[in-house]
């Protein structure tokens, strides 16, 4: 319901209105949790998802083949898998890399053999390093290079992944280092690390990485997150790079938020993200 929900909010018609020519693919299937069968829940859903991510990867490849920017709008946050899995296979093909900016309240970056409760909603940045399941590792050979990956607002990791975090090369920023640094000099210094030695930035934008006040409508709200303006800056500071390639907003369900608070927000940041200004 998160696609639909952003539809309704106008999306389509405000990026339009920025003067961007916008193709809606419609959704990629996704089926019903409930109605499949109990082996297949009984694996977390490994087998759905590797097709969804699949299919997903193939449109994200094929639009930056077109030199088109892609937007997704994912439910839980698996679905990364798929979008930049089709970032990197067509930044491959021309020998480039890309570099990541992960804004999330989780790191996302468990495997199967140190995930808790075992949901791949909390291990695709593994996945898209090289790390985690051989189903989902397959769906790219290329890789996203840890050096060149960095996670923003996290402030609810479990332990295993605090020590892979603390021995990767990724950079991180807690929410305590947002509020000791400020969030335009940890936009500054993520922008300089995603961009050294690539080409450009996929931004992966998890709602739950705002703070629940101003964005309600999740399924993991954690608080003490971003405010309205942190998140934006982030947002326009990237777009000032002109070096943005593709953006995923995911984790918005509607079924938590309230009124259409959630979704208007996101639509606001996607937004600044194309260079919407204040002035």
């Amino acid at each position: 319901m998160g696609p639909a929900s952003l539809r309704i909010a106008n999306l389509k018609t405000k990026v339009e209105q920025q003067g961007f020519g916008v193709i809606d693919l419609g959704d990629v299937h996704v089926p019903i949790r409930e109605s499949l069968p109990p082996e297949i829940q009984n694996e977390k859903f490994l087998t759905p998802i590797k097709e969804l991510c699949e299919t997903l990867a193939s449109m994200t490849e094929a639009i930056l083949d077109r030199q088109h920017m892609p937007l997704v709008i994912g439910g839980d946050h698996s679905v990364a898998i798929g979008s930049i899995s089709g970032v990197l296979r067509h930044f491959h093909k021309k020998g480039q890399h890309v570099g990541l900016i992960w804004i999330d309240a989780h790191a996302d970056i468990n495997t199967p053999s140190t995930s808790p409760s075992g949901n791949i909603h909390g291990m695709p940045l593994a996945v898209l390093i090289g790390q985690g399941h051989p189903v989902l590792t397959a769906i790219s050979t290329a890789k996203l290079k840890p050096q060149n990956c960095v996670l923003i607002g996290i402030r609810n990791i479990d332990d295993e992944e605090k020590r892979i975090l603390r021995e990767s090369s990724i950079k991180y920023y807690t929410m305590r280092d947002i509020d000791e640094k400020g969030m335009f000099t940890v936009m500054r210094e993520a922008i300089a690390h995603a961009l050294e030695g690539t080409v450009g930035i996929h931004v992966s934008f998890d709602i739950d990485g705002i703070d629940p006040r101003y964005a309600p409508g999740v399924s993991t709200p954690v608080s003490g997150g971003l405010t309205l303006r942190e998140a934006h800056l982030a947002m326009e500071m990237l777009s000032e790079t002109q070096k943005l390639v593709s953006i995923e907003f995911v984790e918005l369900n509607p079924f938590m938020d309230v009124g259409a608070q959630s979704a208007n927000v996101t639509v606001d940041l996607l937004l600044s993200a194309l260079g919407k200004s204040i002035v």
